[in-house]
């Protein structure tokens, strides 16, 4: 358009983020975007710097809002922190009284330009944070500027040790707590992602004595009532701080489960005879002191046997397997100390029955510890995304305790209804994971509904669920099934394909996640109806099902060239110089396309996603389906069809080879002639 001074213009989208087109991203630019000319981003970049200096406080205002929303540019963000905009910045937050609009726009502003991580969180000064703490700290301060507050110190927290110990002595867990119970969700959000980064960050000595703290102020109670039972459905971001809350309260147990008995501690030798007097001191009418100590060693190995160890004379060696270690020790000792009787009536009982019949208390207990740890992932670290935390979790103190003592009686109940000897200790262990699983699986909302649900899921009940399942396998085992089954295939294979090319239609909504956090920012992705164009773009927290013409980038499925999945995609080879995340690694795929030059970056929010649409990707490329999903929904589909197709054959033994077809007959003279019955 031969302007004069062309350097002073750029050209930037209309249309969502509104980029900055660069020499650098021009190649990016799909037929049917529009584009408007604007003063460059440099040029904008001095104005707002300017701006924000203004004395008008309007000026400033209006400068400051312009500025947090250009600042998710790359480009511009660069332009203005090379203009030393950052200290501009700093300084209307160090020097201002302002606790309102021109504060939440000076914040945001701030944050957008921190997330192109040009710039260390280190370099902040200690002014600066102090004005940032004193935000959270006031009462008197627009929930905005607070919510920016709490999210600035939650990405402080995670990058240097210098400032995680500076938050944690400024910003108190009682000041987050006292955030935690205001009405406004976000704030609480805000309030407890920084808890949860705090958590995450600390050492473990700090973490125990942390959540001591949050234990004495019952925030397990608050979380139950006021959060998991409020009448707000719970966000997909407080399930995960939750399901964090939770990986970290259980962790709590790793040491004693990874530390074996030593038969030299007192302490631990005192608990384990502690075990052995609560069941038999009672009983016994003579002291044990007045015996020899020949015939008192007797007597406690005697003892120890019938308490289900296997190493009677020195039950400590029992106990130096570890996992499940000590652990498995003080779940012993709290079962004996808060349910007496149900533990004198298990023990009791079972040294009355026959040897081989008898269910092994210590030796039970030290394999259901193991079965815990492993169910409810003890020792394992946390997940970035994952949502699954168990609401009966804050509805009890000293939860991993209760629960063994529920699991430790189904064992006994389970060992009856088996009637097991010895030799099936293995197999009851393997049916009491199994009513466990199944149960949890439910998600009871507490453990009394627990406790009622697991002691329904009997033996018997267990027996019918498999042998259902084994069925369904054997009666498709046949010749002729067989057959059937494959000429069935295809027709459902298309089926399923259907299905997943509707819910790449329907969309989903996936996660940003970069290497510093977890972000909080969603962007959402769906295929156009007639399945040509794959749409995508960021949306706000809350939106669930954007309209089409709201996500203003595209790939058409021409261009796609191929689909990467786990340690294939580029985005998990750039996480991987820290510690790598199994559950990322496990999510996430990547679209390859434009001549290979480009990629799309996803982190499915759940496995059931993943296959979903790794699949339907697979299928727009033309290639086979292949996720696990893709073979349980066959085999679910082919079982229902050939069910019905059998069900004319109820109780018919099927042969394997057909029966043989008779010869024709020798004339073919019993055809009736319907013509002479019509005259």
């Amino acid at each position: 358009w031969s302007l004069p001074n062309a350097e002073h213009y750029a050209l930037q989208y209309t249309d969502g983020r509104q980029t900055y087109i660069t020499e650098s991203n021009r190649g990016e630019i799909k037929n049917g975007s529009i584009l408007r000319l604007t003063t460059s981003p440099d040029q904008e970049a001095e104005r707002l710097y300017s701006g924000i200096q203004s004395n008008n406080s309007d000026v400033k205002t209006d400068s400051l809002k312009k500025l947090a929303s250009l600042s998710q540019d790359v480009t511009f963000a660069q332009e203005f922190i090379n203009r030393n905009g950052l200290k501009q910045i700093f300084y209307i937050v160090e020097e201002g009284n302002d606790t309102g609009e021109m504060l939440a726009h000076t914040l945001k502003a701030f944050m957008e330009l921190m997330e192109h991580d040009f710039v260390s969180w280190e370099t902040l000064s200690a002014a600066f944070i102090k004005k940032i703490v004193s935000y959270v700290n006031m009462n008197a301060v627009d929930a905005s500027v607070q919510q920016l507050s709490l999210s600035i110190l939650e990405n402080m927290v995670p990058t240097s040790r210098p400032l995680f110990d500076l938050v944690k002595k400024e910003v108190t867990l009682d000041r987050l707590l006292s955030h935690l119970q205001v009405t406004n969700a976000q704030l609480q959000l805000k309030a407890m992602a920084l808890l949860i980064a705090l958590l995450l960050a600390a050492t473990e000595a700090e973490r125990r004595d942390m959540m001591d703290y949050l234990r004495e102020k019952n925030i397990r109670q608050f979380i139950h009532k006021n959060i998991i039972h409020s009448s707000e459905p719970l966000g997909d971001e407080m399930a995960h701080y939750l399901y964090v809350l939770q990986s970290v309260s259980l962790n709590l147990c790793e040491r004693r489960m990874r530390t074996s008995m030593d038969p030299y501690s007192q302490d631990q030798r005192e608990l384990l005879q502690s075990l052995r007097q609560t069941a038999f001191e009672s009983e016994s009418e003579a002291p044990a002191s007045n015996f020899s100590t020949e015939r008192r060693r007797s007597l406690c190995a005697k003892e120890f046997r019938k308490l289900g160890f296997v190493n009677n004379s020195n039950p400590a060696e029992d106990l130096r397997r570890a996992p499940p270690g000590l652990l498995a020790l003080d779940n012993m000792v709290y079962f004996s100390r808060h349910t007496p009787n149900a533990y004198s009536r298990f023990v009791l009982e079972n040294s009355s029955r026959e040897d081989k019949h008898e269910c092994p208390f210590a030796r039970s207990s030290i394999q259901l510890t193991l079965i815990l740890c492993e169910i409810l992932h003890v020792g394992e670290p946390c997940s970035e995304t994952a949502q699954a935390f168990y609401p009966m979790f804050f509805g009890q103190d000293h939860f991993f305790e209760e629960l063994f003592c529920i699991c430790i009686q189904l064992v006994n109940k389970t060992w009856k209804e088996m009637r097991a000897t010895q030799e099936d200790f293995d197999k009851v262990l393997q049916v009491v994971r199994e009513q466990i699983t199944r149960t949890l699986s439910l998600k009871p909302t507490s453990l009394e509904l627990f406790k009622t649900r697991v002691n329904a899921l009997n033996y018997s009940e267990i027996l019918k669920l498999r042998q259902t399942e084994r069925l369904h396998q054997e009666e498709t085992l046949a010749v002729p099934v067989l057959e059937l089954r494959e000429r069935l295939k295809p027709e459902l294979l298309e089926l399923i394909r259907q299905q997943r090319l509707l819910h790449l239609c329907e969309g989903t909504l996936f996660r940003k996640i970069s290497s510093r956090r977890r972000q909080d920012k969603l962007w959402y992705c769906r295929l156009s109806p007639n399945h040509k164009v794959l749409h995508y773009g960021d949306v706000e927290e809350g939106v669930h099902s954007p309209p089409i013409e709201s996500l203003l980038e595209k790939i058409p499925v021409a261009d796609m060239k191929m689909l990467l999945v786990g340690k294939e995609c580029p985005h998990t080879k750039e996480k991987s110089s820290g510690k790598q995340n199994k559950d990322v690694l496990e999510l996430a795929f990547s679209i390859v396309y434009d001549m290979e030059e480009y990629c799309l970056n996803f982190v499915a929010p759940t496995r059931y996603e993943f296959c979903l649409w790794t699949d339907g990707l697979n299928v727009l490329l033309g290639k086979e389906m292949t996720s696990e999903r893709t073979q349980t929904d066959l085999d679910v589909l082919l079982s229902m069809e050939l069910k019905l197709r059998l069900l004319d054959l109820e109780n018919i033994s099927i042969p394997d080879t057909p029966p043989p077809v008779p010869k024709p007959p020798s004339n073919l003279n019993f055809c009736y002639d319907f013509s002479h019955a019509e005259q």
